[in-house]
């Protein structure tokens, strides 16, 4: 009996051990090769360490692939606390080469992290300092690898590419709106240690960075340098408060060129004020626009058949009255009879007050919004303005009335170029753009083209074809002339914009702009100059303005290689079926060459007995109908 529970005993035991072997063995089985990828990997986790190298951000270039921002290598400091052994003296050597506080430094080093970044000032170091550190030879200090960004043209379209942080994001103009696209993947060295930062002798690991994607911009870089050096010379001879310039593409919406100042140089940002750095003052500034918005008083004109340029006509005697306020024209005593193609050419205020009375508030407004104006044009830029129009319910005569001739109203520089290009474009309104496409950095493959965006239809050709027309008259024989250019048609506008402070006109101070185009029959580029305030000059935008402007689309003409253009001396045009000429001068002819020259579309009607004439009625450049009399006065 006690034989028999002795071997059970031992039986019970020995099924006991085996269970327990068999438990250990399945439970090996089960670390060694069920579980082992997560064991594993939570054993490298525990023992990896990863070194960050930062990927250079995507290239930017202009439409030619130009590179405006690129890329240099530069170097961070990194440490691992736990394989520093004397840190006192790691952290006075590192606060002396950095002319960092040893405290700060000491701080880092005694970091419970496995990895501590040295921020900010051991971030982005020169060779110099670099070469200095990596000659201590500490161990747990480490040289990593690390892109800066670098702005090769320096202040050259500053506020259009806008800057880069320290941490390589975008935080203004394209490299903020398109941070996504430039961001690139850091790469990384994986190495390994043991709890007390040893390292351990295991393979370590590379990773690559990946650079992010190329953005080609529909910035001409021949452009924007005439830009830049327009803008640099009217600093240097007028010392504005400001002063902008802007380019573009009237039948696309891409934008040529754009700058401003004053600017900055990207490379070294922090030397700027916020103001400085985060204002693009041509889709950022706010102001009263002056005469150059009477191009679209003009057109909403024109297309509700209120005004006939040729056959109306209109007797400006220097003011007119609304409401009981004078609204006076910039010439004392004004132009006397007038067409409503000289009240454009003189650009008279009371003329264009006589336009918005026939539009009416609601029309007029209706058209004002679908220029675009009082909305965002959708450029893409962060900081855009929308502008400020009167609500059409609180308009009264008076409001009406300015607003016609672009006075109470504040409009952005990109509303106005966008706004004046669908009115000589044949009248879409596009978005403007700056973005062409989007490649990738090793293939070159184009990933995305962007294409232009019509938003609405708003005039008709037709009509789009008489402001041409009519703009055209302003630069060849009105208040634009100082923007002809010989051998190119050119048309355009002046403006010159009292400034207000708080709520009141000042006295002498006035935005001086132009907005001009060429060719006049297919407009290829339209040009937006806007100069505040400029000193020790006569200030109307005729005289400041037009002269800058006819510089830049000289410059225009010739990159973007645009074949001459010539007007006609006598031009054919028609207006709801009747026939306009223009009258040729044919003062200090003969009676009979003149008669020659004017009866082809004109009647002749002498006055004095001589042979030679010495004066005509009407004078040359003015459009009348086929068949009207020419009177010539003979000596």
């Amino acid at each position: 009996m006690f034989q028999d529970n002795y071997e059970s005993r031992i039986l019970v035991v020995f099924l006991v051990v085996v269970l327990l072997f068999a438990l250990v063995i399945i439970k090996i089985f089960y670390i060694q090769v069920i579980d082992y990828d997560r064991l594993n990997d939570l054993a490298n986790d525990l023992w990896s360490r990863n070194l960050p190298i930062t990927a250079d951000r995507g290239k930017i270039t202009d439409r030619n692939g130009v590179v405006l921002a690129d890329n240099i290598t530069t170097t961070s400091l990194v440490v691992v606390p736990n394989q520093i052994e004397n840190k006192e003296e790691v952290a006075s050597s590192l606060a002396e080469i950095l002319n960092s506080n040893y405290d700060d430094m000491l701080a880092h080093l005694n970091k419970k992290t496995s990895i501590e970044r040295i921020h900010p000032e051991g971030r982005q170091l020169s060779y110099e300092i670099a070469d200095k550190i990596n000659s201590l030879n500490y161990d747990g200090v480490y040289l990593l690898k690390e892109s800066k960004r670098y702005y090769p043209y320096e202040n050259m379209l500053s506020h259009v590419l806008g800057y880069v942080g320290i941490d390589n994001q975008g935080l203004s103009g394209i490299e903020s709106y398109y941070d996504e696209y430039l961001t690139g993947e850091d790469g990384m060295i994986k190495y390994y240690s043991d709890g007390k930062g040893k390292r351990i002798d295991k393979s370590s690991s590379y990773t690559s960075p990946q650079e992010g994607l190329t953005l080609n911009l529909t910035i001409d870089i021949n452009i924007q340098e005439v830009v830049e050096r327009e803008l640099d010379n009217a600093v240097s001879k007028y010392n504005p408060e400001q002063a902008l310039i802007l380019v573009a593409n009237p039948k696309t919406g891409e934008i040529l060129g754009m700058a401003s100042r004053p600017n900055f140089d990207p490379n070294n940002y922090k030397n700027y004020s916020k103001e400085v750095i985060n204002r693009n003052l041509p889709i950022f500034n706010t102001y009263e626009p002056g005469s150059t918005f009477k191009v679209i008083s003009l057109s909403s004109a024109i297309e509700e058949k209120k005004v006939n340029l040729f056959e109306d006509h209109y007797y400006d005697s220097g003011s007119i009255n609304v409401e009981g306020s004078r609204i006076k024209c910039w010439k004392a005593g004004g132009h006397g009879a007038e067409t409503y193609l000289d009240v454009v050419k003189n650009s008279c205020n009371p003329g264009f007050v006589i336009m918005g009375q026939r539009l009416g508030k609601e029309t007029l407004m209706k058209y004002i919004k679908d220029f675009g104006f009082g909305e965002k044009t959708g450029i893409d830029l962060s900081g855009e303005e929308n502008g400020i129009l009167f609500k059409t319910e609180n308009m009264g005569p008076v409001e009406t009335a300015t607003t016609a001739f672009g006075q109470g109203v504040s409009v952005t520089p990109i509303q106005q170029v966008m706004g004046v290009s669908a009115a000589i474009n044949g009248g879409s309104l596009y978005t403007p753009y700056l973005l062409k496409s989007v490649s990738n950095p090793d293939t070159f493959e184009v990933l995305k083209q962007i294409s232009p965006v019509v938003k609405r239809k708003v005039i008709s050709e037709e009509t789009s074809k008489l402001v041409r027309f009519a703009l055209e008259s302003v630069v060849a024989q009105g208040t634009g002339r100082n923007a002809y250019i010989n051998g190119h048609t050119v048309g355009g506008k002046t403006g010159t914009a009292q400034k207000v402070l708080n709520g009141a006109y000042m006295d002498g101070n006035y935005i001086l702009s132009f907005i001009g185009f060429t060719p006049t029959d297919n407009p290829e580029v339209v040009v937006y100059v806007a100069i505040d305030n400029p000193k020790g000059v006569v200030q109307y935008g005729g005289t400041v303005a037009a002269p800058i402007a006819k510089t830049v689309l000289k410059g225009c003409i010739d990159i973007l290689k645009i074949p001459e253009s010539k007007s006609e001396v006598t031009r054919e045009y028609e207006l709801w079926d009747v026939k306009y000429y223009e009258v040729p001068n044919v003062v200090g002819q003969n009676k009979t060459e003149a008669r020659k020259s004017l009866t082809p579309y004109f009647g002749v009607e002498y006055s004095g007995t001589g042979e030679t004439v010495i004066a005509q009625s009407p004078s040359k450049g003015t459009f009348i109908k086929e068949g009207d009399k020419v009177k010539l006065m003979l000596n």
